[in-house]
């Protein structure tokens, strides 16, 4: 009997475990990494990760010290040890998700450039323009990227050494105008030659252009280096606007 009270008491802490893991992917995968950021940010593996370890442990927890046996009190507390652990795991582990969430897709010149939220030189958010001095809690805000003066070029290379490129740079993000639309035209592969040359991989990026709505004829692409691994943007040669993604690494 005693065995059969634990199970009871496991399955109802893990379906609560469940339910609040539920909860906190919808935030992570929705909110802080949109399709494709959760692949190319390495958020989804963070999740998975803390799920696993956070639905798995307070429920086994709760199998080992449940006992009718013991005094109310006495149960009640290792309940509530147990659960007050697991709320701090599970807060302690989303905090790091948070914290390299993407906040930045920004327009390097020739490529974009995925920045997350702990690359960003948050020393020069106060010199940003005033619609950048926060950071994106809802996927990357798409920005173009200043061209260092003259004066400011050394500057910029001697940081690009210690991590922190343009699209790192709080105070070079620019809005996405124009000038970014034409630089995309200018400096965009087509698409259509891609595909030609490399037919061995040519099913995942048609199913990735056919996502945009738009004919391969009508896509041109750039790199997009990120955290865990590198992708290309898909770019309307029209509009010069982003479209979708494709996994073509450079």
């Amino acid at each position: 009997m005693n065995w059969r009270v634990r199970f009871r008491a496991f399955g109802f802490h893990l379906l609560a475990s469940l339910l609040v893991a539920a909860l906190a992917a919808a935030v992570v995968l929705l909110m802080w990494y949109p399709w494709p950021y959760r692949i190319v940010s390495g958020g989804q593996e963070l999740l998975f990760i803390l799920m696993a370890v956070d639905v798995v442990i307070g429920p086994l927890l709760t199998l080992a010290v449940f006992n009718l046996a013991k005094p109310r009190k006495e149960l009640r507390r290792d309940l509530l040890i147990i659960v007050v652990l697991q709320v701090l795991a599970l807060a302690y582990g989303l905090r790091t998700v948070y914290l390299a969430r993407p906040a930045v897709l920004a327009l390097e010149v020739d490529r974009f450039r995925v920045t997350t939220a702990n690359d960003v030189r948050v020393s020069e958010l106060p010199e940003a323009l005033p619609q950048y001095r926060s950071l994106s809690m809802t996927g990357p805000e798409l920005v173009n990227t200043a061209t260092p003066t003259n004066e400011q070029r050394s500057d910029a290379i001697m940081l690009s050494f210690s991590g922190f490129d343009l699209g790192a740079r709080p105070s070079y993000w620019r809005p996405w105008d124009a000038a970014a639309r034409a630089q995309t035209v200018k400096k965009g592969q087509p698409l259509d030659d891609w595909l030609k040359r490399n037919p061995e991989q040519a099913t995942a990026v048609r199913d990735a252009a056919a996502r945009t709505g738009r004919p391969v004829e009508q896509l041109l692409f750039l790199p997009m280096l990120a955290r865990r691994t590198d992708w290309s943007v898909l770019v309307d040669r029209t509009t010069g606007d982003p479209v979708g993604f494709a996994p073509i690494d450079h």
